[in-house]
């Protein structure tokens, strides 16, 4: 059997953070709790029942908890580490199932695609699942089914190589289109899931549009030049267009045109604005990426 690490961010889970760890104790070696600022017992009891425990004294948010969840298990000797929720919405009792292509040798990464019972699951927490999917699909460009699930699992190698960039909960979307940038194999497996009561509080405004601009500024920290710089230039150009309109108007018509002379500066000075700021995204991109093969 692999040497299995359990890492679950929890926040103000008192009340189900003690069957999770219970039930994950069966598969994994090591449980690593990070208890992200909670202000209940979820730390006392993640302790007493023998997990590591590492405790932020604010809530930073589930990227900024998997991220130092992560940086603690690459100081241990394993050779599978397994995400899961402190809330219980993941069972422990499917890791065997989840980690099977890895102890297969053919994935890197693995997603527990859950199995969405409707009549459980809001219309718009699904809907809102749906469009996010949709759109890591589209920039990953890859099918997968639930891009969304926090029930994952990675080999070591896959953990040094990914680094986690958002602090909240874009980290699931930026971890997959990581994951496809380093070439890391990924499967997905069935897994069951359950909602409690307090997942009826879903947002998806708020948490939609914050997934939606973690997968654009993913996207952009990509390929600045392509995503920034293009744009910009062509905002530019459609400027310095409508600048050269406006002189033959007032050379033909002595007539000086406000909201043309407006689009005509607005559009060069924001054509150049996006234009100096991907040079030096990929300025920054390009030395972080030689520092870090140094």
């Amino acid at each position: 059997m692999p040497r299995i690490i359990a890492v679950i961010p929890a926040f103000n889970e008192e009340e189900n953070i003690a069957k999770v760890i219970i039930k994950a104790q069966k598969y994994a070696n090591k449980i690593i709790v990070v208890d992200d600022g909670s202000s209940d017992m979820t730390s006392e009891i993640a302790e007493k029942l023998g997990a590591i425990v590492y405790k932020h004294k604010e809530n930073l948010g589930k990227g900024e908890a998997l991220k130092t969840g992560f940086e603690l298990a690459k100081k241990m000797d394993f050779d599978v580490l397994v995400t899961l929720d402190a809330d219980g919405q993941h069972d422990p009792e499917e890791i065997p199932i989840l980690i099977e292509p890895i102890v297969k040798g053919e994935a890197d990464m693995v997603i527990g695609s859950r199995k969405i019972n409707k009549s459980e699951m809001p219309f718009n927490r699904r809907l809102g699942n749906k469009i996010l999917d949709s759109a890591t699909q589209l920039v990953a460009k890859i099918k997968i089914n639930d891009t969304q699930s926090g029930f994952r699992a990675y080999t070591k190698q896959a953990i040094e190589k990914l680094e986690i960039k958002d602090h909240g909960m874009g980290v699931e979307s930026q971890l997959i289109i990581e994951a496809i940038e380093k070439n890391l194999r990924i499967k997905e497996v069935p897994v069951k899931v359950k909602y409690g009561k307090g997942h009826s509080t879903y947002n998806f405004l708020r948490h939609g549009s914050y997934v939606l601009l973690t997968i654009l500024r993913t996207v952009i920290e990509k390929s600045p030049l392509l995503y920034l710089g293009l744009p910009g230039l062509a905002i530019s150009i459609i400027g310095l267009i409508l600048a050269i309109w406006l002189l033959i108007i007032y050379n033909a018509e002595r007539y000086f045109s406000i909201p043309i002379a407006v689009l005509a500066l607005g559009g060069i000075l924001l054509g150049i604005i996006l234009v100096v700021t991907a040079i030096i995204l990929y300025a920054i991109r390009t030395l972080h990426t030689r520092l870090r093969e140094v």
